[in-house]
């Protein structure tokens, strides 16, 4: 299925509108053990809302355990370049699901709930998921590659680029921990995100932070090339594949 034509969602913080085609590209898929996981932790599989998808990066992985899935942003642009699978439903939208009261089994925000008024997500939730229905948030936290990239990539991201990261931030590194979900919180296993990435893929992927865009809007290129270059002298023959992970934070619960 193709994403519909996007209409507007209204005011928001956009953030990624404009390089809403790297993000597609490079921005890292989630594991499957995941969505298996939260599948048999569903009382069922019939529908899940993914709000915030993005691409659908979280969306085309629900389904694949999931009948239907709902999956809204609030940007026309991410929409657009979504990832077509037959059983996802793209929409614009903020918090408006668009799904009739108590027919979801699970409701996802993946890499999203930061940008989110979270009483309105929640709000939109308890309406739509059926008793026992399970409520999903995760993120991930700045990527690893090894040590001799890990101080390059940390430093820039915390010193370099530290003034370009918006308020909303904190709550990525500190892994969600201090949003207050109104979840009986499960005991969520750890999971593992990582991909095997060219110099060129570990790039794209980093440019499309938040920070990195503000900072490129006000700086220019100069910034982030001169970070490049340190990388790539360090990387070696640039086609060559490195394994990439992100610690990813999950939380998930019924709603109380």
């Amino acid at each position: 299925m193709r994403p519909p034509e996007p209409t507007a969602a209204g005011d928001f913080a956009d953030h990624f509108s404009g390089h809403a085609h790297a993000y597609a590209q490079f921005r890292p898929r989630y594991p499957a053990v995941l969505f298996h996981y939260l599948a048999m932790r569903s009382p069922g599989t019939q529908v899940a809302w993914d709000c915030g998808t993005g691409n659908g990066q979280a969306a085309t992985g629900l389904a694949e355990r999931f009948a239907r899935v709902v999956a809204t942003d609030p940007s026309v642009e991410q929409i657009a370049r979504a990832r077509p699978h037959p059983r996802v439903v793209y929409r614009v939208a903020r918090y408006e699901s668009g799904l009739q009261p108590a027919s979801a089994q699970l409701v996802t925000a993946a890499q999203a709930l930061h940008w989110m008024d979270v009483d309105a997500f929640v709000g939109e939730a308890r309406r739509v998921l059926q008793p026992g229905g399970l409520l999903a948030v995760w993120c991930y936290s700045l990527c690893k590659v090894d040590p001799t990239f890990d101080e390059l990539i940390e430093f820039f991201a915390r010193v370099t680029i530290g003034a370009y990261w918006t308020p909303e931030r904190r709550l990525v590194d500190d892994g969600y921990r201090s949003v207050a979900l109104p979840i009986d919180e499960l005991d969520v296993p750890p999971f593992d995100l990582a991909a095997d990435m060219t110099l060129a893929q570990l790039l794209g992927y980093i440019e499309t932070w938040s920070a990195v865009q503000r900072c490129l809007a006000v700086r220019g290129r100069e910034t982030f090339d001169a970070f490049a270059r340190s990388i790539g002298e360090r990387w070696g023959v640039p086609s060559t594949l490195r394994r990439v992970t992100f610690p990813l934070h999950v939380r998930a619960g019924e709603l109380r």
